[in-house]
């Protein structure tokens, strides 16, 4: 496997624009109330160095964990830089756990400190804090939290900066990123400085970054994605980060930043496309696309207005992109890129080729990494300068995640073109068998079922039915908007009729008994979604499975259910 230079680790990079580019802006954060905070190389290398003296003053042993929670800003970044400058080991929770997720967490990786950092549901997350774990506020905490730990800026001012440039070998631990837990607890994924070195070198021969990119951060960085391209892409290229302020304020906060670089999971995109069609409904857009004229200044106004009118190179990922949205952003004037991977691979494993339609792909391989297709059963299995060194104190797990000869089982399904473009077609579990016999693939059927403006996310379940059935969650919106009942009767037309088209479009196994409607918004509060929008399956079925039968058996297309 291909090793890295010295120079593409991360503290190294840090050091290089401390010295190179003191004085240039690099971090601008949202304070509150229209004030915005900028930070310079000099600066965040300057509180990096303060924090890393702070933490390696506690005298812990080389190599401890030390946590961060907190919703994405300028002191997450720093606090990254400052455990790993103290020669320690950091370990992010998602800004939106339940107090039993956090606990699990921070006791199973041992942490020995954690930054609390801005976070919009602290006081359900405290009682996760184990007794006695030291914490450190950040100027954004929650007030019960900055009362109750010490702040960053005191600890900062009262520190002296550490001396030289602390490095760390590209084999050392960087870092414990926990899975968002579709498929049972989450789990410590180890990675190596090397692996993210390795990783954002080749992620940039695919993307191309320089300095003059802007990126918005708003995507846990907690997860992988976010954290390779965000921090690292970052760290690597020397661009302009800005961070979100809050849900209110999103379309703002990208109308500040005008990304050059945009990356969003499926499920914005689709808010996103909602949102226009909210504005300029679906037939009139299409309309006033094909135009030549007018065409071209609607797609100004409409990207302008999502804040993406400066945007070269969108992307998206951790979930599948439905064919359908990636065509209409293309005529939109935005292609998207979609990109496959994993946090056991750093999310570096396959992404289309800018300037290049492979819609219905995700692309080759990035150059480095082998793939290949598992017979029989339809496996993609990988393997890449970064790939984990396993799972944090699962020898088991990670045994099973790896085949004997080195290969990473990744779960899912699907096939490589002729022009060598990787297909995933769903996960090897997801498969369902109907009482008819048949096999049934979900995630190609929920691609299109997602596209009608008012399904905000959508499971096809119904193992061992004659029929498989979809259940759909409306967005926020249309959920409001159906409260009479002449709204919900038109609502009811449109689903009918657009199920009738998404199975007009499937072979007879396939095709969907009825759609079932929720009421209740599937949340991270309520466990059905990950912290990045994936619906768990499992939950799921725990949640509706009682229903299935009778359901079938009612005999109605559209079916409400309140419960």
């Amino acid at each position: 496997m291909n090793k890295t230079t010295p120079d593409l680790l991360a503290l190294q990079r840090l050091y290089h624009w401390e010295r190179t580019s003191p004085d240039r802006v690099t971090l601008s954060q949202p304070m509150g109330g229209g004030v915005v905070k900028d930070f310079t190389w000099a600066q965040v290398a300057d509180q990096s160095r303060r924090m890393a003296a702070y933490l390696q003053a506690q005298g812990w042993e080389p190599g401890s964990r030390v946590a961060i929670l907190s919703k994405n800003c300028a002191w997450w970044l720093m606090s990254d830089l400052a455990i790993w400058m103290a020669g320690y080991v950091s370990v992010p929770l998602y800004p939106t756990l339940a107090a039993d997720t956090v606990r699990h967490i921070l006791t199973h990786s041992e942490a020995k400190a954690c930054f609390v950092g801005k976070l919009d549901g602290w006081v359900g997350m405290a009682p996760g804090i184990p007794e006695g774990l030291p914490c450190i506020s950040y100027p954004l905490s929650p007030p019960e939290a900055v009362a109750a730990y010490p702040g960053w800026d005191a600890l900062c001012a009262s520190t002296p900066p550490m001396a030289g440039q602390p490095v760390r070998p590209e084999d050392d631990l960087a870092t414990l990123i926990y899975t968002s837990g579709t498929t049972g607890k989450p789990k410590g994924v180890m990675h190596t400085f090397g692996n993210f070195a390795w990783a954002i070198s080749a992620g940039i021969r695919r993307i191309p970054m320089t300095q003059d990119d802007r990126m918005l951060s708003y995507l846990p960085l907690a997860h992988v994605v976010e954290r390779v391209l965000v921090e690292h892409g970052w760290l690597f290229t020397g661009k302009h980060l800005f961070f979100a302020e809050s849900l209110d304020t999103f379309t703002s906060d990208v109308q500040r930043a005008r990304p050059t670089i945009f990356f969003s999971v499926p499920r914005l995109w689709v808010k996103f496309q909602h949102g226009v069609h909210h504005k300029l409904p679906a037939p009139k857009l299409k309309l006033l696309l094909s135009l030549p004229l007018i065409g071209g200044i609607i797609r100004r106004k409409v990207l302008g207005a999502l804040g993406l009118d400066q945007c070269r190179i969108a992307a998206g990922g951790a979930a599948p992109m439905p064919v359908e949205l990636l065509a209409w952003y293309r005529r939109l004037g935005l292609p998207i890129n979609e990109g496959y991977g994993m946090t056991e691979n750093l999310a570096v494993s396959h992404l289309t080729i800018p300037g290049q339609n492979q819609e219905g792909s995700v692309g080759p391989a990035y150059d480095g990494v082998q793939v290949r297709i598992a017979s029989p059963s339809g496996e993609i299995q990988m393997r890449s300068p970064a790939l984990m060194l396993g799972y944090y104190k699962e020898p088991t797990q990670t045994r099973d995640a790896m085949t004997d000869d080195g290969w990473l089982r990744t779960g899912d399904k699907g096939h490589i073109d002729d022009h060598g473009n990787l297909h995933v077609t769903g996960r090897v579990k997801d498969l369902f068998k109907t009482s008819k016999g048949k096999y049934v693939a979900p995630a190609p059927i929920e691609d299109h079922l997602v596209m009608h403006d008012s399904v905000e996310a959508c499971v096809v379940t119904g193992a061992n039915l004659g029929q498989p059935l979809g259940i759909v969650m409306l967005s926020p919106e249309e959920a409001g908007c159906v409260s009479d009942a002449a709204s919900r009767e038109a609502l009811e037309a449109s689903l009918t009729a657009h199920l009738a088209r998404v199975n007009a479009r499937l072979d007879p196994h396939e095709q969907l008994q009825c759609l079932v409607v929720v009421t209740t918004a599937w949340t991270v509060d309520n466990d059905v979604i990950t912290p990045t929008f994936k619906v768990k399956r499992n939950r799921i079925e725990d949640l509706y499975a009682a229903h299935y039968e009778r359901w079938e058996a009612s005999g109605q297309r559209i079916i409400w259910h309140t419960a």
